[in-house]
């Protein structure tokens, strides 16, 4: 398996954010104890959000049960492979109407940016309890949101696997090789602007303090 050292770029970040990656081999043995679930999931329940609307609902998916069945079920290829491996799999879902009725308005602009946070939180909180989170979009999003009865105000968005890396012997190879793959990212001055879009910001020079 490649070295999951992490990368140069990476170096100065805090833990768990410089070791964070998403495995694709998993353990499929290893399983967390309720009060680990419900740790992430607190993880989830403090990320910030708009005015404290927190609208976010997330579904728990544990091998065995009939949530996890119906995820299984709607699964991608690409994803078929390695997510049903996973110590248990969240759903999630973010409100973005007021109610049923089709003309309802928006219940907040900034639930999707909100749910997004829930989930780094989640991610990053089970880094540092010794586990690895993948998330994923690579599945039926209508069928499992009427599967698992999702009302129209909410939106199911993606999935996210949490675990612990398994061996790639016991694995197709298909799936072995999404963790060979060299970890890159795109360079800052791609994203990263400064006066106008497209422009790379460059930081100013420190003032010389004259010691």
């Amino acid at each position: 398996m490649t070295d999951r050292a992490p990368h140069p770029s990476a170096a100065g970040l805090a833990e768990p954010l410089r070791s964070r990656w998403s495995p694709s081999v998993y353990d499929d043995a290893h399983r967390l104890s309720s009060t680990e679930v419900e740790t992430l999931l607190r993880a989830a329940q403090w990320a910030p959000s708009k005015g404290n609307t927190q609208p976010w609902a997330f579904f728990v998916c544990v091998p065995g049960t009939h949530q996890h069945d119906r995820l299984v079920a709607t699964l991608s290829r690409g994803n078929a492979g390695w997510v049903p491996r996973a110590s248990v799999v969240f759903v999630t879902t973010a409100q973005v109407r007021e109610s049923d009725d089709p003309d309802a308005p928006s219940y907040s602009d900034h639930a999707l940016y909100d749910v997004g946070q829930a989930a780094a939180h989640l991610t990053l909180q089970a880094g540092a309890m010794g586990l690895h989170a993948h998330q994923f979009a690579g599945f039926d999003h209508d069928a499992l949101a009427e599967a698992l009865r999702v009302p129209a105000t909410h939106r199911v968005l993606t999935g996210i696997a949490v675990g612990v890396p398994g061996d790639p012997a016991d694995v197709d190879e298909r799936t072995a090789a999404r963790d060979r793959r060299d970890r890159a990212r795109r360079p800052l001055d791609e994203w990263v602007f400064g006066e106008r879009f497209g422009d790379p910001f460059v930081p100013a020079p420190l003032a010389d303090s004259g010691a």
